[in-house]
């Protein structure tokens, strides 16, 4: 008589016991008409990469997790600060000064064991951009920045991957979704990014606590949307949240046929094989900078954080560019010269950066991490905040 070996017999009752447990978490989810069996299984096949853990990642991927997403990807290669606890409630006190990446795994995994979830410690760019969107069927834009924004909608519809866009300022906030067949991509709305300082950021302009959670929400509802085939997406249609007076309303999005992303033009060049290739970023680590500080090669060092900031901690020698005056300011900029920009984090001097290399400056880094990196791998008098 044959017998079952152990190893089998171990994985069928691992499976069984998944399954149950499977059955009693999504009860209240599978009981829904429109939703069904058929439509968990499809998000538990659903593979969706979240750029970016703070504000607007937090809530959708607590939200995807545990409605049970099969696998969950994250960006991110930022530390938990103080500052972020008012909104991204991924996090707890007992977290500030971890990696954002480690804290959001751990969380996540205990708020569903059944879902995979797959870290991605580094900063999204238009050079990483196409190998971290590849193996996903779904990105979430939690983004903060114009050039990852950017990143993200070119990497997405080069490869025809959906992209949930969501943006929050003060208290209003946006969401659509990009890069669905005969939709608009974000390049169709904002053809280009903005001049640095005519968009303040959140750090300059503040953002009510509940915001992001609700635009994450909403995010994350779209993923749930595409991910199971259920209701009508936000494509070709931009939602405006007002917090103040607890409004919506839509804004129709017509796509553009001449857009660079996804027109015409672009469809037919990728069909051919013509494809572009990403304009490299040129960033540079605290350690490497470091490096060329000590041996005398010094680049211009550009801070284009708030004075109040540069006050409380700066590198050595740094020039003081608040990025809201950095268009103003960039004609008296040597153009020949090498610069090094910097903020609290890589957001803002990554925006600057890019604006300087449009302006026609080739010798441009983003210092990675910024100066809360430096302290970090550098130099730890310098204080963080």
């Amino acid at each position: 008589m044959s017998r079952v070996p152990p190893a089998v017999e171990a994985a069928a009752a691992s499976r069984a016991a998944q399954l149950h447990a499977s059955d009693a978490r999504y009860a209240r989810q599978r009981t829904l008409r429109e939703f069904g069996p058929a439509s968990q299984a499809s998000l538990a096949a659903a593979r969706v990469l979240i750029v970016g853990t703070g504000g607007l990642g937090s809530p959708s991927a607590l939200y995807l997790t545990a409605a049970g997403v099969g696998t969950i990807g994250l960006v991110d290669e930022d530390v938990v600060d103080a500052s972020n606890l008012h909104r991204q409630l991924l996090y707890g006190t007992s977290d500030v000064g971890r990696p954002k990446l480690e804290a959001a795994a751990a969380r996540l995994r205990d708020v569903n064991p059944l879902v995979q979830v797959i870290t991605h410690e580094t900063r999204f760019r238009a050079v990483n951009a196409h190998a971290l969107v590849a193996d996903y069927d779904l990105v979430i834009d939690g983004t903060d920045n114009f050039p990852a924004r950017y990143a993200i909608n070119d990497a997405c519809v080069a490869r025809g991957i959906p992209f949930v866009y969501g943006s929050v300022s003060r208290f209003e906030g946006q969401v659509s979704v990009f890069g669905v067949k005969d939709k608009p991509c974000y390049r169709c709305l904002f053809p280009d990014a903005p001049p640095p300082g005519t968009v303040p950021t959140c750090a300059e302009e503040g953002v009510l606590g509940v915001l992001p959670g609700l635009i994450g929400l909403m995010q994350a509802t779209e993923a749930i949307k595409w991910c199971t085939g259920i209701g009508e997406l936000l494509a070709g249609r931009l939602l405006l949240y007002d917090a103040l007076v607890q409004r919506t309303r839509e804004v129709a999005l017509p796509r553009n046929a001449a857009c660079r992303s996804c027109g015409d033009a672009a469809q037919a060049a990728r069909a051919a094989g013509q494809v572009e290739e990403p304009v490299l970023s040129q960033d540079t680590t605290p350690t490497a900078l470091a490096a060329r500080l000590a041996a005398g090669d010094a680049p211009v060092l550009l801070d284009v954080r708030e004075p109040w900031e540069h006050a409380l901690a700066a590198l050595p020698a740094s020039v003081l560019v608040p990025l809201g005056t950095l268009q103003q300011r960039t004609p008296s900029l040597d153009p020949h010269a090498e610069y090094v920009v910097y903020c609290h984090h890589g957001g803002r001097s990554a925006m600057a950066a890019e604006w300087l290399r449009r302006q026609g400056f080739a010798r441009v880094a983003n210092l990675e991490g910024g100066i809360d990196a430096w302290s970090r791998e550098v130099d730890a008098s310098i204080a963080r905040y």
